[in-house]
């Protein structure tokens, strides 16, 4: 469910993220020309309704839209969008452009698949344009005459909410429920995706919002750190300390504190104390910004506070600095000696199987499709998170870093929104819980996850495992453990099969395995549940099944099984395979028996040689 949750709310901060610039200019045209602004000019001003109204929402539309159905899906938003803004013109649409963009994107993204191979030649073009224009149509056209009304009166709702809070004085006790959900990395979904389009639609009619002090606010995790800067037994945890405060509160890079609250859960009162006591003084004092302080950093929080405002705004980050570094004082000087390693070996399961974590030393490792990555010839690593801005460009420095003082300067570390990274990228850095979205949008990279973007000790093992690359260390080793005889029996291969369905093919293969004492029923099924994950199908003819993590545990022994199918099968996704190795290793082991394979089968050339061997030479070939 959690998963879920945070899947669910990253998606609608994507859509919003990549356009925080354009929120700034709007804020910042607001702050300076509107009546009450630094500089009034009533000229400069008439720009700050049709940004606010127009410009912003077929943003957020247009990028929700080419998330779910590419370019074509960002033009399919954009127009739906228009429909909505037109339906409801008294409100700032950007929750309505949250949902019609996305829409639009599964809209045209359905009719292209549903068209595909069936469009007479020649005229592709003409289909291709006339769809998103009918479609677009009749999306707008929806958008005007229900989504629109139905998000305004969405947004009179909560607006109403809101202001029973706010007369309440009921408003800094939401942080009771923000700074839990921001630990488990759910900050930018809720301030993005929640508090963005709530603040807009405030500061439309006040110049400023306190939507925006709310999340962006660094003082509770200051406080949280400067208590263990101050206190903290580990001395690891207390050097660390000071630098990821300095990360914090300049850089405005919140995840970075997360880990230090993790090893003490109670320091969430720490977080949530200092929180609700700066959310009180900006509702007692009306404290707001003017736009979306992007990233969370005090010096942001003062490029975008009001005119005059600048003062209020430092209180307030002091005041949620003193309250939390109070609560979490004796809560740190009481909490023992655990250590931040610990807690970041806890929030990474770092030593949990993962088909891209591979054994440091090899020249391959395994990309997301099951194809080889050779490290002695990387240039680039991609450094990935939501929207490509601040944690990726911070731990894309401290990895250029680590890899210059290891004499790797050659490979560059680029930052990336995690759905844009660039075709041809074979190495991913990415949060572990951007994994899905990274493999999806880089699935010919090898993907390592971290959690912490500062101190991750994933870092030193890529630089170490590029290092053994390129010296070949381990590369010669040819009786490795995953091929000597006790891992390929002569029985379990077995040659010239007649065409059968792919699942069928992976049973009898899997049942192989189980009958040879390797793994259990459960594996045989994980296997099949693993091409739902992604085909296995890795080209070259060539097939390599196995079972998906959750399934590790059923595997006895590591174990081989091979088949031959000259006359070809369909494993889906216009992939004919002729031979299936079935797999069944566990943790770096199986990587390194994945990429051991893809060499072996690294031509459509070997995989047929392969298929004109007897028994005794596939078994000779693949022991050593």
């Amino acid at each position: 469910m959690k998963e879920k949750v945070q899947s669910f709310g990253r998606f609608l901060s994507g859509m919003v993220m990549p356009n925080i610039g354009a929120f700034i200019a709007w804020g910042l045209i607001t702050a300076l020309f509107i009546e009450a602004g630094w500089f009034p000019n009533d000229k400069l001003a008439t720009m700050v309704s049709p940004m606010l109204s127009y410009v912003l929402p077929i943003l957020i539309a247009y990028t929700g839209g080419r998330m779910v159905g590419g370019q074509r899906g960002a033009v399919m938003g954009a127009i739906a969008c228009v429909g909505v803004i037109c339906g409801a013109p008294d409100y700032p649409m950007l929750m309505g452009a949250m949902m019609v963009g996305p829409l639009g994107g599964f809209v045209i993204k359905k009719f292209d698949q549903a068209v595909e191979g069936k469009i007479p030649a020649g005229f592709e073009m003409l289909v291709n344009n006339f769809s998103i224009g009918i479609l677009g149509m009749i999306l707008a056209i929806i958008g005007f005459y229900l989504i629109g009304p139905v998000m305004a009166a969405v947004l009179v709702f909560l607006q109403g909410g809101v202001d029973i809070l706010v007369n309440m004085g009921l408003l800094p006790l939401v942080s009771i429920f923000v700074e839990p959900a921001k630990v488990l990395f759910l900050n930018n979904a809720i301030n993005h995706g929640i508090f963005t389009p709530l603040g807009a639609e405030q500061a439309k009619t006040l110049g400023k919002s306190i939507f925006y002090m709310i999340e962006t606010n660094p003082g509770a995790g200051a406080g949280v750190l400067l208590a263990y800067w101050m206190f903290a037994k580990d001395k690891i945890t207390k050097d660390s300390a000071p630098g990821a405060l300095i990360v914090h509160v300049l850089g405005g890079i919140h995840e970075i504190y997360f880990p230090y609250v993790l090893m003490n859960p109670l320091l969430l009162l720490a977080t949530i104390g200092g929180s609700v006591a700066a959310m009180f003084f900006n509702t007692l004092f009306n404290v707001g910004l003017v736009s979306p302080a992007s990233p969370g950093s005090i010096l942001a929080m003062l490029a975008v506070a009001p005119r005059g405002g600048q003062i209020m705004v430092i209180i307030s980050f002091l005041i949620a600095t003193a309250v939390s570094f109070v609560i979490a004082s004796p809560i740190v000087k009481m909490s023992g000696s655990a250590s931040l390693e610990e807690a970041q070996n806890q929030m990474s399961e770092m030593k949990a199987a993962s088909k891209g974590q591979a054994a440091a030393g090899g020249a391959y490792t395994v990309a997301a499709d099951g194809s080889e990555v050779d490290l002695r010839t990387l240039d680039a690593i991609a450094f990935a998170c939501d929207a490509g801005m601040g944690s990726s460009a911070m731990g894309a420095a401290v990895l250029q870093k680590k890899l210059e003082a290891a004499g790797l300067g050659n490979i560059k570390v680029h930052h990336y929104s995690v759905s844009e990274v660039p075709a041809g990228i074979r190495f991913v850095v990415c949060h572990k819980d951007l994994v899905e979205r990274a493999r999806k949008s880089a699935p010919a990279a090898r993907i390592v996850t971290i959690s912490n973007f500062m101190n991750a000790p994933e870092y030193d093992q890529i630089v170490d495992e590029i290092i053994g690359a390129r010296s070949n260390r381990n590369t010669a080793n040819a009786d490795s453990s995953d091929f000597h005889g006790g891992v390929l029996l002569k029985k379990n291969i077995i040659l010239n099969n007649a065409p059968v369905d792919k699942e069928t093919a992976i049973r009898t293969i899997g049942k192989l395995l189980v009958d040879s004492g390797y793994v259990t029923e459960k594996y045989v099924d994980g296997m099949v549940a693993k091409e739902d994950v992604f085909n296995t199908a890795i080209g070259n003819s060539l097939a390599i099944p196995h079972g998906i993590e959750s399934v590790i545990g059923e595997i006895k022994n590591s174990g081989l099984a091979i088949m031959t199918y000259p006359e070809g099968i369909d494993w889906g996704d216009g992939e004919t395979v002729k031979l299936v190795i079935a797999v069944a290793s566990a943790g770096d082991d199986h990587v390194e028996t994945l990429g051991k394979i893809a060499m072996t089968c690294e031509s459509e050339e070997a995989v047929e040689k392969i298929l004109h061997m007897s028994v005794d030479e596939i078994y000779d070939l693949f022991k050593a």
